[in-house]
Protein backbone atom coordinates (compact mmCIF):
# COMPACT_ATOMS: atom_id res chain seq x y z
CA UNK A 1 0.00 0.00 0.00
CA UNK A 2 2.61 2.58 1.10
CA UNK A 3 4.25 2.05 -2.57
CA UNK A 4 1.29 2.29 -4.44
CA UNK A 5 0.48 5.98 -1.93
CA UNK A 6 3.80 7.28 -3.10
CA UNK A 7 3.23 6.30 -6.99
CA UNK A 8 -0.08 7.69 -6.36
CA UNK A 9 1.81 11.46 -5.59
CA UNK A 10 3.03 11.70 -9.62
CA UNK A 11 0.03 10.12 -10.82
CA UNK A 12 -2.37 12.67 -9.11
CA UNK A 13 0.65 15.56 -10.75
CA UNK A 14 0.27 13.91 -13.68
CA UNK A 15 -4.21 13.89 -13.63
CA UNK A 16 -4.14 17.42 -12.53
CA UNK A 17 -1.73 18.54 -15.63
CA UNK A 18 -4.07 16.35 -18.13
CA UNK A 19 -7.45 18.08 -16.81
CA UNK A 20 -5.40 21.30 -17.44
CA UNK A 21 -4.15 20.05 -20.99
CA UNK A 22 -7.36 19.04 -21.65
CA UNK A 23 -9.55 22.16 -20.80
CA UNK A 24 -6.88 23.74 -22.91
CA UNK A 25 -7.57 21.87 -25.86
CA UNK A 26 -11.14 22.28 -25.45
CA UNK A 27 -11.14 26.12 -25.25
CA UNK A 28 -8.39 26.20 -28.35
CA UNK A 29 -10.29 23.91 -30.55
CA UNK A 30 -13.70 25.52 -29.83
CA UNK A 31 -11.64 28.78 -31.33
CA UNK A 32 -10.28 27.15 -34.00
CA UNK A 33 -13.99 25.72 -35.10
CA UNK A 34 -16.31 28.66 -34.40
CA UNK A 35 -14.36 31.65 -34.36
CA UNK A 36 -10.88 31.02 -36.90
CA UNK A 37 -8.55 32.35 -34.16
CA UNK A 38 -5.68 30.72 -32.46
CA UNK A 39 -6.20 31.26 -28.50
CA UNK A 40 -6.62 28.94 -25.58
CA UNK A 41 -9.12 31.26 -23.70
CA UNK A 42 -12.56 29.81 -22.54
CA UNK A 43 -15.15 30.50 -25.49
CA UNK A 44 -18.87 29.83 -25.74
CA UNK A 45 -20.29 28.43 -28.92
CA UNK A 46 -23.07 30.43 -28.50
CA UNK A 47 -21.58 33.89 -29.31
CA UNK A 48 -20.84 32.78 -32.31
CA UNK A 49 -22.17 33.88 -35.48
CA UNK A 50 -21.65 31.44 -38.37
CA UNK A 51 -24.79 31.44 -39.63
CA UNK A 52 -25.86 27.77 -41.59
CA UNK A 53 -22.01 26.93 -40.51
CA UNK A 54 -23.36 25.21 -37.83
CA UNK A 55 -24.42 22.55 -39.47
CA UNK A 56 -20.78 21.65 -40.88
CA UNK A 57 -18.61 22.33 -38.03
CA UNK A 58 -20.06 19.73 -36.15
CA UNK A 59 -19.52 17.64 -38.78
CA UNK A 60 -16.34 18.47 -40.02
CA UNK A 61 -15.26 17.68 -36.15
CA UNK A 62 -16.65 14.32 -36.43
CA UNK A 63 -15.64 12.99 -39.57
CA UNK A 64 -11.52 13.99 -37.97
CA UNK A 65 -12.43 11.56 -34.90
CA UNK A 66 -14.07 8.92 -37.10
CA UNK A 67 -10.60 9.04 -38.97
CA UNK A 68 -8.46 9.12 -35.75
CA UNK A 69 -10.49 5.75 -34.40
CA UNK A 70 -10.40 4.00 -37.86
CA UNK A 71 -6.19 5.14 -38.07
CA UNK A 72 -5.40 5.93 -34.76
CA UNK A 73 -7.24 3.07 -31.64
CA UNK A 74 -10.52 2.41 -31.59
CA UNK A 75 -10.68 2.57 -28.05
CA UNK A 76 -10.91 6.40 -28.24
CA UNK A 77 -15.12 5.70 -29.35
CA UNK A 78 -17.27 6.29 -26.60
CA UNK A 79 -17.28 8.27 -23.71
CA UNK A 80 -14.39 6.67 -21.67
CA UNK A 81 -15.98 5.13 -18.63
CA UNK A 82 -16.96 1.91 -20.21
CA UNK A 83 -13.79 1.68 -21.69
CA UNK A 84 -11.79 2.26 -18.36
CA UNK A 85 -14.09 -0.79 -16.68
CA UNK A 86 -13.22 -2.78 -19.48
CA UNK A 87 -9.46 -2.77 -18.86
CA UNK A 88 -9.48 -2.70 -15.50
CA UNK A 89 -11.90 -5.86 -15.21
CA UNK A 90 -10.55 -8.01 -18.73
CA UNK A 91 -7.60 -6.12 -19.90
CA UNK A 92 -5.37 -5.88 -16.27
CA UNK A 93 -5.44 -2.70 -16.33
CA UNK A 94 -3.31 -2.04 -19.30
CA UNK A 95 -3.78 1.14 -21.16
CA UNK A 96 -1.77 1.80 -24.29
CA UNK A 97 0.05 5.83 -24.43
CA UNK A 98 -1.66 5.62 -27.93
CA UNK A 99 -5.28 6.14 -26.21
CA UNK A 100 -3.61 8.52 -23.69
CA UNK A 101 -2.86 11.12 -26.28
CA UNK A 102 -5.61 10.27 -28.75
CA UNK A 103 -8.62 10.29 -26.01
CA UNK A 104 -8.53 13.50 -24.50
CA UNK A 105 -7.37 15.14 -28.00
CA UNK A 106 -10.06 13.61 -30.20
CA UNK A 107 -12.67 14.46 -27.27
CA UNK A 108 -11.15 17.76 -27.48
CA UNK A 109 -11.92 17.80 -30.98
CA UNK A 110 -15.34 16.89 -30.82
CA UNK A 111 -16.46 19.36 -27.81
CA UNK A 112 -14.81 21.93 -29.56
CA UNK A 113 -16.58 21.52 -32.52
CA UNK A 114 -19.86 21.68 -31.20
CA UNK A 115 -20.32 17.60 -29.69
CA UNK A 116 -23.16 17.86 -26.73
CA UNK A 117 -20.40 16.33 -24.30
CA UNK A 118 -18.44 17.30 -21.24
CA UNK A 119 -14.94 16.67 -20.26
CA UNK A 120 -15.35 14.09 -17.25
CA UNK A 121 -15.38 10.81 -19.29
CA UNK A 122 -11.84 11.62 -21.34
CA UNK A 123 -10.03 12.85 -18.52
CA UNK A 124 -11.44 9.81 -16.45
CA UNK A 125 -10.04 7.62 -19.52
CA UNK A 126 -7.19 10.15 -19.48
CA UNK A 127 -6.22 10.40 -15.83
CA UNK A 128 -6.41 6.28 -16.11
CA UNK A 129 -4.00 6.41 -18.81
CA UNK A 130 -1.63 7.91 -17.01
CA UNK A 131 -1.75 5.66 -13.93
CA UNK A 132 -1.82 2.78 -16.02
CA UNK A 133 1.36 3.77 -18.04
CA UNK A 134 3.17 4.56 -15.02
CA UNK A 135 2.42 1.37 -13.27
CA UNK A 136 3.76 -0.07 -16.74
CA UNK A 137 6.76 1.31 -16.19
CA UNK A 138 7.48 -1.09 -12.98
CA UNK A 139 6.73 -4.77 -12.32
CA UNK A 140 3.03 -4.73 -10.46
CA UNK A 141 0.79 -7.15 -10.52
CA UNK A 142 -2.83 -6.26 -12.42
CA UNK A 143 -4.14 -5.44 -8.89
CA UNK A 144 -1.63 -2.84 -8.29
CA UNK A 145 -2.07 -1.31 -11.86
CA UNK A 146 -5.73 -1.56 -11.47
CA UNK A 147 -5.42 0.74 -8.18
CA UNK A 148 -3.25 3.34 -9.99
CA UNK A 149 -5.23 3.30 -13.07
CA UNK A 150 -8.74 4.10 -10.73
CA UNK A 151 -6.10 6.99 -8.59
CA UNK A 152 -5.58 8.59 -12.27
CA UNK A 153 -9.46 8.38 -12.89
CA UNK A 154 -10.25 10.28 -9.56
CA UNK A 155 -7.54 12.49 -9.56
CA UNK A 156 -8.26 13.66 -13.30
CA UNK A 157 -12.12 13.75 -12.42
CA UNK A 158 -11.07 16.40 -9.72
CA UNK A 159 -9.01 18.34 -11.50
CA UNK A 160 -11.71 19.48 -13.71
CA UNK A 161 -14.58 19.84 -11.02
CA UNK A 162 -13.21 20.05 -7.92
CA UNK A 163 -14.98 17.35 -6.10
CA UNK A 164 -12.44 15.18 -4.82
CA UNK A 165 -15.35 13.36 -2.29
CA UNK A 166 -17.37 12.45 -5.22
CA UNK A 167 -14.35 11.21 -7.55
CA UNK A 168 -13.12 8.93 -4.48
CA UNK A 169 -16.98 7.89 -3.94
CA UNK A 170 -17.11 7.42 -8.04
CA UNK A 171 -13.89 5.59 -7.87
CA UNK A 172 -15.52 2.86 -5.26
CA UNK A 173 -18.87 2.24 -6.48
CA UNK A 174 -18.16 2.49 -10.30
CA UNK A 175 -14.23 1.36 -11.13
CA UNK A 176 -12.51 -0.19 -8.21
CA UNK A 177 -14.97 -3.61 -7.60
CA UNK A 178 -13.74 -3.62 -4.16
CA UNK A 179 -12.80 -1.73 -0.79
CA UNK A 180 -9.48 -2.18 0.35
CA UNK A 181 -6.96 -0.02 2.02
CA UNK A 182 -4.35 -1.13 -0.88
CA UNK A 183 -6.90 0.49 -3.07
CA UNK A 184 -8.64 3.01 -1.33
CA UNK A 185 -5.60 4.89 0.26
CA UNK A 186 -3.83 5.64 -2.99
CA UNK A 187 -6.58 6.50 -4.77
CA UNK A 188 -7.36 9.46 -1.65
CA UNK A 189 -3.60 10.54 -2.15
CA UNK A 190 -4.05 11.15 -5.92
CA UNK A 191 -7.22 12.88 -5.39
CA UNK A 192 -5.47 15.25 -2.43
CA UNK A 193 -2.66 15.77 -4.91
CA UNK A 194 -4.86 16.57 -7.49
CA UNK A 195 -6.97 18.66 -5.84
CA UNK A 196 -3.88 20.66 -4.34
CA UNK A 197 -2.64 21.83 -8.21
CA UNK A 198 -5.91 22.47 -8.81
CA UNK A 199 -6.51 26.13 -8.19
CA UNK A 200 -3.13 26.53 -9.73
CA UNK A 201 -4.62 25.12 -13.05
CA UNK A 202 -7.97 25.69 -13.40
CA UNK A 203 -8.88 27.93 -10.21
CA UNK A 204 -10.43 27.46 -6.83
CA UNK A 205 -13.86 27.26 -5.07
CA UNK A 206 -16.85 25.49 -6.50
CA UNK A 207 -17.45 25.34 -10.19
CA UNK A 208 -20.86 26.30 -10.36
CA UNK A 209 -21.79 28.38 -7.31
CA UNK A 210 -25.52 30.01 -6.81
CA UNK A 211 -26.81 31.86 -4.22
CA UNK A 212 -27.45 30.13 -1.54
CA UNK A 213 -31.28 28.34 -0.55
CA UNK A 214 -32.76 28.06 2.82
CA UNK A 215 -34.63 24.92 2.65
CA UNK A 216 -37.36 23.39 4.83
CA UNK A 217 -37.96 19.76 6.69
CA UNK A 218 -39.99 19.02 4.17
CA UNK A 219 -37.30 19.03 1.32
CA UNK A 220 -35.89 15.70 2.00
CA UNK A 221 -39.51 13.84 1.17
CA UNK A 222 -40.29 16.04 -1.71
CA UNK A 223 -36.50 15.26 -3.16
CA UNK A 224 -37.79 11.43 -2.91
CA UNK A 225 -40.65 12.44 -5.42
CA UNK A 226 -38.24 14.24 -7.62
CA UNK A 227 -35.38 11.33 -7.73
CA UNK A 228 -38.25 8.70 -9.04
CA UNK A 229 -39.67 11.34 -11.55
CA UNK A 230 -35.56 11.65 -12.89
CA UNK A 231 -35.06 8.23 -11.88
CA UNK A 232 -37.61 7.13 -14.81
CA UNK A 233 -35.94 9.92 -17.05
CA UNK A 234 -32.46 7.78 -16.57
CA UNK A 235 -33.96 5.08 -17.33
CA UNK A 236 -35.59 6.29 -20.60
CA UNK A 237 -32.37 8.20 -21.70
CA UNK A 238 -30.20 4.70 -21.48
CA UNK A 239 -32.61 2.84 -23.35
CA UNK A 240 -33.47 5.57 -26.14
CA UNK A 241 -29.32 5.52 -26.19
CA UNK A 242 -29.00 1.92 -27.29
CA UNK A 243 -31.82 1.77 -29.22
CA UNK A 244 -30.07 4.74 -31.51
CA UNK A 245 -26.57 2.87 -30.89
CA UNK A 246 -28.43 -0.11 -32.73
CA UNK A 247 -30.01 1.75 -35.40
CA UNK A 248 -26.56 3.04 -36.63
CA UNK A 249 -25.09 -0.62 -36.19
CA UNK A 250 -27.34 -1.36 -39.44
CA UNK A 251 -26.48 1.40 -41.13
CA UNK A 252 -24.28 -0.26 -44.71
CA UNK A 253 -21.64 2.20 -43.95
CA UNK A 254 -18.45 1.60 -42.09
CA UNK A 255 -18.67 2.87 -38.11
CA UNK A 256 -15.72 5.63 -38.88
CA UNK A 257 -18.68 7.77 -41.12
CA UNK A 258 -21.15 7.30 -38.53
CA UNK A 259 -20.02 10.40 -36.01
CA UNK A 260 -20.22 12.32 -38.91
CA UNK A 261 -23.99 11.35 -39.43
CA UNK A 262 -24.74 11.80 -36.13
CA UNK A 263 -23.10 15.59 -36.88
CA UNK A 264 -25.58 16.58 -38.78
CA UNK A 265 -28.32 15.73 -35.96
CA UNK A 266 -26.09 18.25 -33.23
CA UNK A 267 -25.46 20.84 -36.24
CA UNK A 268 -29.78 20.86 -36.73
CA UNK A 269 -30.02 20.85 -32.47
CA UNK A 270 -27.45 24.00 -32.70
CA UNK A 271 -29.78 25.66 -35.45
CA UNK A 272 -32.62 25.42 -33.13
CA UNK A 273 -30.64 25.98 -30.06
CA UNK A 274 -26.98 26.82 -29.87
CA UNK A 275 -26.91 26.26 -26.52
CA UNK A 276 -27.01 22.36 -26.58
CA UNK A 277 -23.54 22.82 -28.43
CA UNK A 278 -20.75 21.73 -26.34
CA UNK A 279 -19.70 20.84 -22.67
CA UNK A 280 -22.86 23.09 -22.10
CA UNK A 281 -21.55 24.11 -18.27
CA UNK A 282 -22.92 27.70 -19.31
CA UNK A 283 -26.52 26.15 -19.09
CA UNK A 284 -25.49 24.09 -15.78
CA UNK A 285 -25.22 27.41 -14.71
CA UNK A 286 -28.38 29.18 -16.00
CA UNK A 287 -30.42 26.53 -15.16
CA UNK A 288 -28.93 26.63 -11.34
CA UNK A 289 -29.32 30.25 -11.13
CA UNK A 290 -32.93 29.90 -12.22
CA UNK A 291 -32.65 32.58 -14.70
CA UNK A 292 -34.02 30.44 -17.65
CA UNK A 293 -37.68 30.85 -18.69
CA UNK A 294 -40.00 27.55 -18.46
CA UNK A 295 -40.41 27.52 -22.17
CA UNK A 296 -36.26 27.60 -22.76
CA UNK A 297 -35.77 24.94 -20.58
CA UNK A 298 -38.06 22.48 -22.03
CA UNK A 299 -36.28 23.05 -25.33
CA UNK A 300 -32.87 22.72 -23.77
CA UNK A 301 -34.09 19.56 -22.35
CA UNK A 302 -35.54 18.10 -25.51
CA UNK A 303 -33.18 19.55 -28.11
CA UNK A 304 -30.17 18.69 -25.88
CA UNK A 305 -31.43 15.30 -25.17
CA UNK A 306 -31.87 14.60 -28.92
CA UNK A 307 -28.93 15.02 -29.99
CA UNK A 308 -26.90 14.01 -27.29
CA UNK A 309 -28.57 10.35 -27.91
CA UNK A 310 -27.85 10.32 -31.41
CA UNK A 311 -24.23 12.00 -31.04
CA UNK A 312 -23.11 8.85 -28.28
CA UNK A 313 -25.17 6.76 -30.38
CA UNK A 314 -23.38 7.24 -32.96
CA UNK A 315 -19.71 6.34 -31.22
CA UNK A 316 -17.98 9.61 -30.97
CA UNK A 317 -15.62 10.38 -28.65
CA UNK A 318 -17.03 12.18 -25.48
CA UNK A 319 -18.57 12.22 -21.92
CA UNK A 320 -21.88 11.52 -20.30
CA UNK A 321 -21.60 13.63 -17.06
CA UNK A 322 -22.15 16.97 -18.20
CA UNK A 323 -24.76 16.08 -20.45
CA UNK A 324 -26.56 14.19 -17.40
CA UNK A 325 -26.13 17.32 -15.34
CA UNK A 326 -28.14 19.35 -17.90
CA UNK A 327 -30.67 17.01 -18.80
CA UNK A 328 -31.70 16.08 -14.88
CA UNK A 329 -31.10 19.65 -14.10
CA UNK A 330 -33.53 20.69 -16.57
CA UNK A 331 -36.10 18.41 -15.43
CA UNK A 332 -36.10 19.61 -11.92
CA UNK A 333 -35.78 22.77 -12.45
CA UNK A 334 -39.34 22.66 -14.50
CA UNK A 335 -40.43 20.29 -11.79
CA UNK A 336 -39.31 23.60 -9.12
CA UNK A 337 -41.40 25.70 -10.65
CA UNK A 338 -44.67 23.90 -9.09
CA UNK A 339 -42.25 23.18 -5.50
CA UNK A 340 -41.46 25.35 -2.69
CA UNK A 341 -37.58 27.44 -2.66
CA UNK A 342 -36.23 28.53 -5.94
CA UNK A 343 -36.60 26.15 -9.36
CA UNK A 344 -32.10 26.21 -9.16
CA UNK A 345 -32.31 24.05 -5.86
CA UNK A 346 -34.54 21.74 -7.71
CA UNK A 347 -31.82 21.69 -10.33
CA UNK A 348 -29.20 20.32 -8.00
CA UNK A 349 -31.42 17.74 -7.08
CA UNK A 350 -32.52 16.81 -10.07
CA UNK A 351 -28.44 16.50 -11.17
CA UNK A 352 -27.85 14.58 -7.99
CA UNK A 353 -30.41 12.34 -8.97
CA UNK A 354 -29.87 11.58 -12.52
CA UNK A 355 -26.05 10.88 -11.91
CA UNK A 356 -27.19 8.15 -9.43
CA UNK A 357 -30.05 6.65 -11.51
CA UNK A 358 -28.07 6.86 -14.91
CA UNK A 359 -24.41 6.15 -13.71
CA UNK A 360 -25.85 3.78 -10.92
CA UNK A 361 -23.50 5.82 -8.50
CA UNK A 362 -25.87 7.26 -5.72
CA UNK A 363 -23.33 8.56 -2.98
CA UNK A 364 -21.14 10.13 -5.84
CA UNK A 365 -23.82 11.73 -7.26
CA UNK A 366 -25.48 13.04 -4.13
CA UNK A 367 -21.92 14.53 -3.17
CA UNK A 368 -21.00 15.84 -6.76
CA UNK A 369 -24.13 18.07 -6.69
CA UNK A 370 -23.16 19.71 -3.73
CA UNK A 371 -19.62 19.79 -4.23
CA UNK A 372 -20.35 21.75 -7.31
CA UNK A 373 -22.46 23.85 -5.75
CA UNK A 374 -20.58 24.33 -2.43
CA UNK A 375 -24.26 24.19 -1.14
CA UNK A 376 -23.54 21.17 1.51
CA UNK A 377 -26.39 21.59 3.45
CA UNK A 378 -28.37 20.33 1.07
CA UNK A 379 -26.97 17.10 0.87
CA UNK A 380 -29.82 15.47 2.82
CA UNK A 381 -31.87 16.22 -0.40
CA UNK A 382 -29.50 15.07 -2.51
CA UNK A 383 -28.67 11.74 -0.93
CA UNK A 384 -32.99 11.09 -1.06
CA UNK A 385 -33.36 12.15 -4.72
CA UNK A 386 -30.19 9.95 -5.06
CA UNK A 387 -31.47 6.86 -3.33
CA UNK A 388 -34.54 7.14 -5.22
CA UNK A 389 -34.12 6.91 -8.30
CA UNK A 390 -31.23 4.72 -7.92
CA UNK A 391 -33.70 2.28 -6.85
CA UNK A 392 -35.70 3.22 -9.64
CA UNK A 393 -33.43 2.37 -12.02
CA UNK A 394 -32.21 -0.76 -10.48
CA UNK A 395 -35.98 -2.09 -10.68
CA UNK A 396 -36.19 -0.80 -14.03
CA UNK A 397 -32.66 -1.92 -15.69
CA UNK A 398 -30.53 -4.26 -15.75
CA UNK A 399 -28.01 -2.62 -16.34
CA UNK A 400 -26.12 1.46 -15.58
CA UNK A 401 -25.99 4.03 -18.78
CA UNK A 402 -22.13 2.36 -18.40
CA UNK A 403 -22.46 -0.95 -18.02
CA UNK A 404 -24.89 -1.48 -20.42
CA UNK A 405 -22.29 -0.49 -23.31
CA UNK A 406 -19.96 -3.49 -22.31
CA UNK A 407 -22.71 -6.20 -21.28
CA UNK A 408 -23.28 -5.93 -25.44
CA UNK A 409 -19.63 -7.06 -26.33
CA UNK A 410 -21.02 -10.33 -23.70
CA UNK A 411 -19.47 -9.55 -20.67
CA UNK A 412 -22.12 -8.84 -17.73
CA UNK A 413 -20.57 -6.52 -14.89
CA UNK A 414 -22.02 -7.13 -11.26
CA UNK A 415 -21.71 -3.76 -9.20
CA UNK A 416 -23.00 -4.78 -6.28
CA UNK A 417 -20.88 -5.46 -2.91
CA UNK A 418 -20.92 -8.23 -0.67
CA UNK A 419 -18.33 -9.74 1.76
CA UNK A 420 -17.39 -12.98 0.15
CA UNK A 421 -18.25 -15.92 2.46
CA UNK A 422 -15.24 -17.42 1.90
CA UNK A 423 -13.87 -14.69 3.78
CA UNK A 424 -15.40 -15.33 7.16
CA UNK A 425 -16.50 -18.67 7.02
CA UNK A 426 -14.35 -21.37 9.13
CA UNK A 427 -12.87 -24.48 8.41
CA UNK A 428 -15.10 -26.31 11.11
CA UNK A 429 -18.16 -25.10 9.44
CA UNK A 430 -17.92 -26.47 6.60
CA UNK A 431 -15.64 -29.56 7.02
CA UNK A 432 -16.81 -33.10 6.87
CA UNK A 433 -16.47 -33.85 10.52
CA UNK A 434 -14.54 -37.19 11.26
CA UNK A 435 -13.49 -38.36 8.10
CA UNK A 436 -12.31 -41.85 7.04
CA UNK A 437 -8.69 -42.54 7.62
CA UNK A 438 -6.06 -44.70 6.89
CA UNK A 439 -3.87 -46.00 9.33
CA UNK A 440 0.03 -45.38 8.75
CA UNK A 441 0.77 -48.58 9.43
CA UNK A 442 -1.32 -50.10 6.59
CA UNK A 443 -0.09 -52.29 4.25
CA UNK A 444 -0.01 -51.53 1.11
CA UNK A 445 -1.65 -54.90 -0.51
CA UNK A 446 -4.48 -53.65 1.83
CA UNK A 447 -4.91 -50.27 0.19
CA UNK A 448 -4.88 -51.02 -2.93
CA UNK A 449 -7.51 -53.52 -2.29
CA UNK A 450 -9.32 -50.52 -0.16
CA UNK A 451 -9.28 -48.33 -3.36
CA UNK A 452 -10.32 -51.38 -5.40
CA UNK A 453 -13.81 -52.32 -3.21
CA UNK A 454 -14.73 -49.94 -0.82
CA UNK A 455 -12.99 -46.11 -2.04
CA UNK A 456 -15.83 -43.39 -2.16
CA UNK A 457 -13.36 -40.96 -2.31
CA UNK A 458 -10.32 -40.29 -4.50
CA UNK A 459 -7.90 -39.56 -1.43
CA UNK A 460 -7.45 -40.32 2.34
CA UNK A 461 -5.74 -38.59 4.65
CA UNK A 462 -3.36 -41.19 6.08
CA UNK A 463 -2.96 -40.83 10.51
CA UNK A 464 -0.60 -42.45 13.06
CA UNK A 465 -1.86 -44.36 15.62
CA UNK A 466 -2.38 -41.07 18.12
CA UNK A 467 -4.48 -39.52 14.71
CA UNK A 468 -1.77 -37.64 14.00
CA UNK A 469 -1.86 -36.69 10.00
CA UNK A 470 1.23 -38.22 8.24
CA UNK A 471 0.16 -37.82 4.64
CA UNK A 472 -2.38 -38.06 1.89
CA UNK A 473 -3.26 -41.18 -0.48
CA UNK A 474 -4.76 -41.30 -3.87
CA UNK A 475 -6.63 -43.49 -5.80
CA UNK A 476 -4.29 -42.47 -8.36
CA UNK A 477 -1.08 -43.66 -6.05
CA UNK A 478 -2.87 -46.86 -5.15
CA UNK A 479 -3.43 -47.77 -8.86
CA UNK A 480 1.20 -47.04 -9.82
CA UNK A 481 1.83 -48.76 -7.02
CA UNK A 482 -0.10 -51.88 -8.34
CA UNK A 483 1.32 -51.13 -11.73
CA UNK A 484 4.51 -50.69 -10.61
CA UNK A 485 4.07 -54.03 -8.41
CA UNK A 486 5.26 -52.49 -5.35
CA UNK A 487 5.85 -54.58 -2.10
CA UNK A 488 2.71 -55.61 -1.04
CA UNK A 489 4.00 -55.67 2.87
CA UNK A 490 5.42 -52.38 2.23
CA UNK A 491 3.48 -49.99 5.18
CA UNK A 492 1.42 -46.99 3.67
CA UNK A 493 3.45 -44.07 5.70
CA UNK A 494 7.14 -45.57 4.45
CA UNK A 495 5.31 -45.89 0.71
CA UNK A 496 4.10 -41.91 0.60
CA UNK A 497 5.59 -40.33 -1.80
CA UNK A 498 5.08 -37.22 -0.52
CA UNK A 499 4.64 -36.73 3.45
CA UNK A 500 4.77 -32.75 3.69
CA UNK A 501 0.43 -32.84 3.17
CA UNK A 502 -1.01 -29.62 2.98
CA UNK A 503 -3.55 -29.10 6.00
CA UNK A 504 -5.31 -26.37 7.69
CA UNK A 505 -7.21 -26.02 11.13
CA UNK A 506 -10.26 -25.85 12.42
CA UNK A 507 -10.73 -22.19 12.54
CA UNK A 508 -8.76 -21.41 8.94
CA UNK A 509 -10.68 -18.94 7.07
CA UNK A 510 -12.29 -20.95 3.86
CA UNK A 511 -10.78 -18.98 1.47
CA UNK A 512 -7.34 -19.77 3.17
CA UNK A 513 -8.19 -23.07 2.45
CA UNK A 514 -9.35 -22.32 -1.17
CA UNK A 515 -5.69 -20.73 -1.79
CA UNK A 516 -4.19 -24.06 -0.67
CA UNK A 517 -6.38 -25.83 -3.39
CA UNK A 518 -5.43 -23.71 -5.85
CA UNK A 519 -1.67 -23.55 -5.21
CA UNK A 520 -1.41 -27.56 -4.66
CA UNK A 521 -4.04 -28.99 -6.96
CA UNK A 522 -4.88 -30.62 -4.16
CA UNK A 523 -9.02 -31.28 -3.78
CA UNK A 524 -9.11 -32.57 -0.01
CA UNK A 525 -7.62 -30.84 2.31
CA UNK A 526 -7.55 -32.65 6.11
CA UNK A 527 -8.77 -30.10 8.70
CA UNK A 528 -6.68 -30.65 11.99
CA UNK A 529 -6.94 -29.60 15.47
CA UNK A 530 -4.85 -27.06 16.51
CA UNK A 531 -4.11 -28.84 20.18
CA UNK A 532 -3.55 -31.92 19.75
CA UNK A 533 -3.09 -32.18 15.92
CA UNK A 534 -5.46 -34.70 15.41
CA UNK A 535 -7.44 -34.85 11.71
CA UNK A 536 -10.84 -33.89 12.56
CA UNK A 537 -12.53 -33.28 9.51
CA UNK A 538 -11.43 -33.12 5.40
CA UNK A 539 -12.50 -30.28 3.21
CA UNK A 540 -13.27 -30.71 -0.26
CA UNK A 541 -13.75 -28.64 -3.51
CA UNK A 542 -17.47 -29.46 -3.45
CA UNK A 543 -17.65 -28.69 0.30
CA UNK A 544 -16.99 -24.74 -0.95
CA UNK A 545 -19.94 -25.06 -3.04
CA UNK A 546 -21.93 -25.44 -0.11
CA UNK A 547 -20.82 -21.40 0.51
CA UNK A 548 -22.69 -20.74 -2.66
CA UNK A 549 -25.87 -22.81 -1.63
CA UNK A 550 -25.95 -21.11 1.69
CA UNK A 551 -25.72 -17.66 1.08
CA UNK A 552 -28.52 -18.56 -2.01
CA UNK A 553 -30.63 -19.90 0.98
CA UNK A 554 -29.92 -16.94 2.85
CA UNK A 555 -31.02 -14.24 0.61
CA UNK A 556 -33.95 -16.36 -0.71
CA UNK A 557 -35.35 -18.53 1.61
CA UNK A 558 -38.12 -16.59 3.87
CA UNK A 559 -38.70 -18.29 6.95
Amino acid sequence: MVPLAGAAIVIGAGAACGAWALMKLIALATNLFWFGRLSAAPADIAAADVGLAVVAIPVIGSLIIGLMARFGSEKIRGHGIPEAIEAILYGESRLSLKVAVLKPLSSAISIGSGGPFGAEGPIIMTGGAIGSLFAQCFELSAAERKTLLVAGAAAGMTGIFGTPLAAILLAIEVLLFEWKPRSFVPVVVAVLVSLGLRPWLLGAGPVFPFPATTIGIETSGIAVGLGLIVGLEATLLSSLLYRIEDVFHRLPVHWMWWPAIGAVVVGLGGLIDAHVLGAGYASIQALLDGSLAARVVVALLVVKGVVWLVALGSGTSGGVLAPLLILGGALGALIGQFLPGPSGFWAMVGMAAIMSGAMRAPLAGALFAVELTGHFHALPATIAASAAAYAVSVLIMPRSILTEKIARRGRHILQEYTVDPLDFLQAEQLMTPDPVTLPGDMPIGAVVGFFADRATHRSYPVVDPSGRLLGLVSRAEALRWQVEGHPIDVSLAEALSDPSQPFAHRHSPIGDVADIMVETGIGRIPIIDEENGKVVGILSRHDLLKVRSARKHAELDRS
